[in-house]
């Protein structure tokens, strides 16, 4: 078998030990954009002032996002107290059924097509190691496999991180900017942004990063469109102006 040179096995180490937060990075990224985006485009048709408009982003862009980290937090937590629950069942249940377990472990690559010596040599090499064995045991039974490359609290971080960051740029000519086409440079730099994030995204899917670019932009889109809708209908329908 060939050996992977260092530079070759320091990409694979950084790439796998950071895949957890890029999937965080971009799903915060993701929903951030999109959401103040929404906000914005929502204030912008119902024609209330920019201060408006930083208010309901900022309270938003905090509230959402704080939410999201949670939610990131607190189901990570729970997937690994539960992956921790199944793993101290099996390694119980190895202790005190041990033939029956191996056997277990027999069926299961008998059934990919072992057989024989294979199959036996197969069974003895896994189960004499129980943390292999009890890994085989909650991926082939639960369909769990154990992966804990970032922390609860990383995750949380990185989410959050990635919402305010991506959230921020459709507020910035809010914020920056004194001029009466607000929401259209408002609706420039959101656009830009949702192609760019939806890019990066690439990276975690298998998409191209044009194509998962357009699809993110078209989505973000849709969203600022049917949220300018509804601003705009409820000012048709009340008449009010702030």
């Amino acid at each position: 078998m060939p050996t992977k040179n260092k530079e070759h096995q320091h990409l694979e180490l950084h790439r796998h030990s950071n895949a957890g937060l890029i999937d965080e990075f971009v799903y915060g990224a993701n929903d951030g954009i999109v959401t103040t985006f929404a906000v914005v485009a929502s204030v912008a048709g119902a024609g209330l002032s920019p201060l408006v408009v930083i208010v309901l982003g900022l309270a938003n862009l905090l509230a959402d996002g704080f939410s999201m980290a949670s939610g990131s937090f607190l189901s990570t937590k729970s997937r690994y107290g539960y992956e921790d629950r199944e793993r101290a069942t099996e390694e119980m249940e190895i202790e005190r059924w041990p033939e029956e377990e191996r056997e277990e472990i027999r069926e299961i690559y008998r059934n990919k097509g072992f057989e024989g010596e294979i199959l036996e040599s197969i069974v003895a090499k896994i189960t004499d190691n129980k943390t292999l064995w009890v890994d085989e045991m909650l991926v082939h039974e639960h369909g769990i496999v154990t992966d804990r490359r970032t922390s609860p609290m990383k995750n949380a971080v990185a989410t959050f991180g990635a919402f305010v960051i991506a959230g921020a740029i459709p507020l910035i000519p809010y914020l920056f900017m004194d001029s009466e086409n607000l929401f259209f440079y408002s609706v420039v730099l959101a656009t830009i942004t949702l192609f760019v994030v939806g890019a990066f995204a690439s990276r975690v899917t298998a998409h191209s990063w044009w194509g998962s670019g357009l699809q993110m932009l078209i989505v973000g889109s849709f969203a600022g469109a049917v949220a300018y809708g509804v601003g705009y209908a409820v000012k048709a329908v009340f008449g009010v102006v702030i």
